[in-house]
């Protein structure tokens, strides 16, 4: 066994245990979180302290256009991607044993790449840990498991269960809809316990073929990293049954949409001790000031946390996708729910992130509104009571308003880098524009012959 190997996390030493490794997967997030980076035989990695990727593959669009950037030539040079040990996980779903690393991105000084999204999250996490403080956080991953669709043009259906039926919706929390696909479950947690990787819970949504996934809570960047792999993951297990994940925020037509919620908490970081509790157990002001903050920027980041033409479906009255910056407690039709738990696990859930966010730009952007919250020490609005759902609303609607806001906000753009803004505005505006030149099957249908 190579002696890089003794260096790797236990489940990956676990997984190639008396087996002979056959290859690393060296990968990283673009701008969409789609992996990207290079496969390589386990003995060439094991030679090489780092290799080489260009800098375009943060300009390119989900449709696989290039964005181009004003202020700079289109030269592409090379970044230095540096392996991070501590992510290496297996691949378990393919044919060779394979091991996939997360990698560290600089330029050819030594410094940060700030356009890369982890590298996003990470100087957000600093700017917090430069106060004494720690940000913690706890994901849900919303998903669909559906039909295969091979023609875009078709409309996506719920997949076919154990009975022979089609995936039931309106059967939240039901366990005999769970079971109903059950293999993918199974593979998810063989998958994930081969990862490492511990699932807190996972339970049947809202929709046809819809499933929750709870992850513990920790550090950001740890969880934006399992978040990266599990979306991948997942993906291969439906596939294992002849059928599809997505992570679209608005996948069929008369469902709900696919969240990712997002619970915080601060932590200092000396004592370990929850800073939006009191050592009475009674909440903090800079408990208020965190839900202020999230109030007052949360429409300059909606870019980021709905970050395509679709996203915007999934925020529907009474379809489980808040529309509101109100806060409550236990309140789930506010965006920003304050659950219930004790003193020590006092927290905020962001309830606007959609599942088809980059996971580390979707963390990075809900923790910046509460910093800057923390940092003004403003007090939000009163908690709100009742049905939130029918309260005013508070975020854009579209991508072209969410984006105005975000190039709009210098308080936002200097927590998460100017150079990253104008490159995700320039990326997002593009795939606006070619998204305007489709027509739908919706205008084919009412237009062509009646107006």
């Amino acid at each position: 066994m190579p002696d890089w190997t003794n260096d790797l996390p236990e489940a990956a030493q676990e997984f190639i245990a008396g087996r002979r490794l056959d290859e690393v997967e060296c990968i990283v997030s673009d701008i969409a979180g789609v992996a990207r980076g290079k496969a390589m035989p386990a003995s060439k990695f094991a030679k090489q302290t780092h290799f080489y990727l260009p800098n375009s593959i943060f300009q390119q669009t989900i449709t696989g256009d290039w964005a181009n950037m004003e202020d700079q030539a289109f030269t592409e040079p090379d970044m230095i991607l540096t392996p991070d040990m501590s992510t290496a996980t297996a691949a378990p779903w393919t044919a060779d044993w394979t091991l996939q690393v997360i990698h560290d991105i600089n330029d050819q000084d030594g410094n940060p790449v700030p356009v890369a999204p982890r590298n996003v999250l990470k100087r957000v996490v600093e700017l917090y840990n430069a106060q004494g403080w720690q940000p913690i956080v706890a994901p849900e991953m919303e998903f669909f498991l559906v039909a295969r669709n091979i023609d875009p043009a078709h409309p996506i259906e719920p997949p076919m269960g154990r009975s022979g039926r089609r995936a039931a919706a309106r059967q939240a929390y039901s366990m005999s809809a769970v079971d109903e696909y059950g293999p993918v479950i199974d593979d998810i947690y063989d998958f994930a316990e081969a990862q490492g990787f511990e699932i807190d819970g996972i339970l049947q949504e809202g929709g046809a073929g819809q499933i929750e996934m709870n992850l513990r809570h920790g550090d950001p960047v740890r969880l934006a990293d399992e978040i990266f792999f599990f979306k991948r993951m997942i993906r291969e297990a439906a596939l294992r049954h002849d059928c599809f994940a997505t992570f679209m925020a608005k996948p069929i037509q008369d469902e709900p949409g696919s969240a990712m919620h997002i619970h915080h908490s601060v932590v200092d970081a000396k004592t370990g001790e929850n800073i939006f509790s009191q050592p009475d157990g009674t909440e903090t002001e800079t408990f208020l000031h965190f839900i202020a903050g999230m109030q007052t920027h949360m429409p300059s980041v909606i870019a980021l946390l709905a970050p395509y033409v679709n996203s915007y479906r999934r925020y529907v009255p009474d379809f489980a996708a808040p529309i509101n910056l109100e806060w409550g407690r236990d309140n789930r039709t506010t965006g920003l729910r304050v659950p219930v738990s004790d003193a020590t696990s006092r927290r905020l859930e962001n309830r606007i992130a959609g599942m088809d966010c980059n996971p580390y730009l979707g963390i990075a952007a809900s923790l910046a509104c509460g910093y800057l919250g923390l940092m003004e020490k403003k007090y939000p609005n009163a908690e709100f009571k009742g049905d939130a759902y029918a309260s005013d609303e508070g975020i854009p609607r579209g991508m072209n308003e969410a984006l105005d806001l975000f190039d709009s906000s210098p308080d936002v753009r200097a927590v998460l880098g100017e150079e990253f803004c104008k490159v995700y505005s320039a990326v997002k505006t593009l795939e606006y524009k070619e998204f305007l030149q489709v027509i739908s099957p919706w205008e084919r249908e009412h237009l062509l012959l009646n107006v």
